[in-house]
């Protein structure tokens, strides 16, 4: 299984979706078990293209959008577009609201996060971009609706690995709120995606790591930030992924409620994680299988450290199954094609 996401720093909680991360299910022989983590440090927009769908001949490039689900959260998409100068721009172009962006989102049972109209100016310069969106950013019609857009824009920036922050102007002049009273006169990044509880993050001694788990429908991994209150390393993602997420979210768990996390080492880049042999009760189980195994390995890529990984249930070398699909995080088409309001693309 192929992933691209991007690196971040050391010090930094990565979402992945936004990012250009490889992961290999190697099955070489029977007797790799290993999943391995290959860290691009191109953006997107350099990254290697291939032809169209339709075989027309046209270069497209990977390139990760940001969009509403049904229950409010914002998920990461990845798009195969026309490959372009300016992919950051025409990746925000493509969440803006019009009858075009809104059927290719309905497509994928997703909604477009910014309000129709807007345009933009982008400055990117030593990891800081500066958004200027037109005037018709102001249209949100609530402060959900703008949390959204910031949030989604600047998570979309920050998959590229020219942008580590994004400050958002409006119309042309620094806001401190914007219409509904929500406040964008600081610093943005991926970080802020989805958390769980924002009560909690002033906490003494709070960190906060990302998880990933599938949506309700099982179609989507959403990314979720949790607050914690012991190092934000690799064990406690771990031990997080397996308490599942909270039960007024109406997300899924990943991985079975009596599955435990035996161990996690971490040497000389490769990750060791053990599970319990409930592990193999789902792991084994077609698309919701895949998608445990994709849930475990997007929540390891947050950390740059880890470049390889290697499962283990009960000590034992785990064999992902070989049918384990290529893929980036949330394809397009594979949404679209899971999505049973789905219509087919002219």
């Amino acid at each position: 299984m192929k992933v691209k996401l991007k690196r971040a720093d050391l010090e930094r909680i990565l979402i992945v979706c936004a990012a250009v991360l490889v992961v290999v299910l190697a099955l070489r022989g029977g007797g790799d078990t290993s999943v391995e983590m290959v860290y691009e440090e191109t953006p997107p927009d350099t990254a290697e293209v291939s032809l169209d769908a339709a075989g027309s001949g046209v270069e497209t490039q990977s390139t990760v959008c940001w969009y509403e689900d049904g229950d409010g959260y914002l998920v990461p998409v990845t798009r195969q577009i026309p490959k372009q100068d300016g992919v950051a721009k025409a990746t925000l172009a493509l969440m803006v609201k019009s009858s075009e962006n809104d059927l290719a989102a309905a497509r994928m049972g997703l909604k477009n996060v910014i309000p129709e109209g807007v345009t933009f100016d982008l400055n990117i310069s030593n990891g800081q971009a500066r958004l200027d969106m037109s005037r018709e950013a102001l249209n949100c019609q609530s402060a959900e609706e703008e949390l959204l857009m910031v949030q989604g824009a600047a998570a979309a920036l920050c998959g590229f690995d020219t942008v580590d922050e994004v400050t958002f102007l409006f119309d042309g002049q620094k806001r401190s709120r914007l219409t509904h009273g929500t406040d964008v006169s600081g610093v943005f990044n991926e970080n802020s995606v989805n958390l769980e509880s924002v009560a909690t993050m002033a906490a003494a001694g709070a960190e906060q790591v990302q998880l990933y788990f599938p949506s309700a429908s099982g179609r989507l991994l959403v990314p979720v930030t949790r607050t914690v209150f012991s190092p934000a390393d690799l064990s406690t993602a771990m031990l997080e992924l397996a308490k599942g997420p909270r039960s007024d979210s109406g997300l899924e768990r990943p991985l079975p409620e009596s599955c435990g996390v035996r161990s996690v080492k971490v040497k000389n880049g490769v990750a060791t994680i053990d599970f319990s042999r409930e592990f193999l009760t789902v792991a084994g189980s077609g698309e919701s299988g895949q998608q445990a195994i994709r849930a475990v390995l997007f929540t390891a890529s947050q950390f740059p450290g880890v470049k390889k990984v290697d499962l283990l249930v009960e000590g034992q070398p785990f064999t992902p199954e070989p049918d384990t699909a290529a893929t980036f995080l949330n394809e397009a088409s594979e949404v679209m094609s899971q999505y049973p309001g789905v219509v087919e693309m002219d």
